[in-house]
């Protein structure tokens, strides 16, 4: 028997009150780092993720995120049901919702405009949390220049030093470091932001409505979003146009989101390796080139 199936008594249990209800299992693509399932019952229907024991942590924030998000009512996330583990896996259940790829990308666009006006006064968030598998601090900070350059980059090469990458990458890397006020000029609100907003975390339910979802919760320059939906592809010319409708960019997006999509390529990086050192090096040597040095 698979370790997730062997949890669902456990899981039964917790959100119904027995353990012996009628059920059916559906499973779900997994990912590299969680497996998942959809759970139906008579009267209701969850989507479920499994990770090993250790990472209940990171499920915690990643409920933690879904209900900050939630609390603002500008956008759709699956509703959190529970946390928890068992002695071989850890889990989250969440509402299922049946998604599809396409929708009214130009409600997702104000939607998100409408979700960055939610600010605070400081950078960061109430805990840490993870980007993909990594461990993402997010200790308020009053000082955005501060925070991208202690929690953001410098916490991604020192993990990349960890795992042999030296030379060129950690050179060059302190001496963007050393140039981030030249880049980071702009002063930005300190914007509640989904974290991880690639064209995978972003669905629609039957309605069309957007929905979002795997956030890496904090606050900070709304741009790095937008960065990252840029990163991968995915997004409609009407998605960004909307976006900018709502709420328009500063001038210097074009290049500051070179510098916020290199951290998430240094992710990449400590989780995957290969080709994204090159990526990185490139990201970096156009930052500089940028700032003349």
């Amino acid at each position: 028997m698979k370790a997730e199936h062997a949890s669902l008594p456990h899981i039964l249990q917790q959100i119904t009150g027995t353990s012996t209800t009628e059920h059916r299992i559906h499973p779900l693509g997994g990912g590299c780092i969680n497996q998942a399932l959809k759970l139906s019952l008579p009267d209701r229907t969850y989507f479920i993720k499994f990770t090993q024991t250790d990472r209940l942590e990171m499920f915690k924030g990643e409920a933690a995120g879904l209900e900050t998000l939630a609390a603002t009512g500008a956008i759709r996330t699956p509703g959190v049901i529970c946390t928890g583990s068992t002695a071989t896996q850890a889990y989250l259940v969440l509402e299922y919702i049946a998604l599809n790829s396409t929708g009214d990308p130009v409600l997702a666009g104000h939607q998100l405009a409408m979700l960055h006006r939610t600010t605070r006064h400081r950078y960061g968030w109430d805990r840490a949390n993870t980007i993909g598998a990594t461990p993402q601090p997010n200790e308020p900070c009053d000082s955005w220049i501060d925070f991208w350059r202690e929690q953001r980059l410098g916490f991604q090469l020192a993990l990349a030093a960890q795992q042999g990458y030296q030379g060129l990458l950690q050179e060059r890397g302190a001496r963007l470091q050393e140039q981030l006020p030249a880049l980071l000029n702009h002063a930005p609100a300190a914007s509640l932001l989904h974290g991880d907003l690639w064209s995978g975390n972003l669905g629609y339910d039957g309605n069309s409505q957007p929905v979002i979802y795997d956030p890496a919760v904090y606050f900070g320059d709304r741009e790095t979003d937008l960065a990252m939906t840029e990163l991968f592809g995915g997004f409609s010319s009407r998605f960004y146009r909307a976006y900018n409708e709502t709420w328009p960019l500063d001038s210097g997006y074009q290049v500051r989101k070179i510098l916020y999509n290199l951290y998430h390529i240094l992710n990449h990086l400590n989780l995957f390796g290969g080709h994204y050192e090159q990526q990185a090096l490139a990201m970096t040597d156009r930052l500089l080139a940028e700032l003349g040095g």
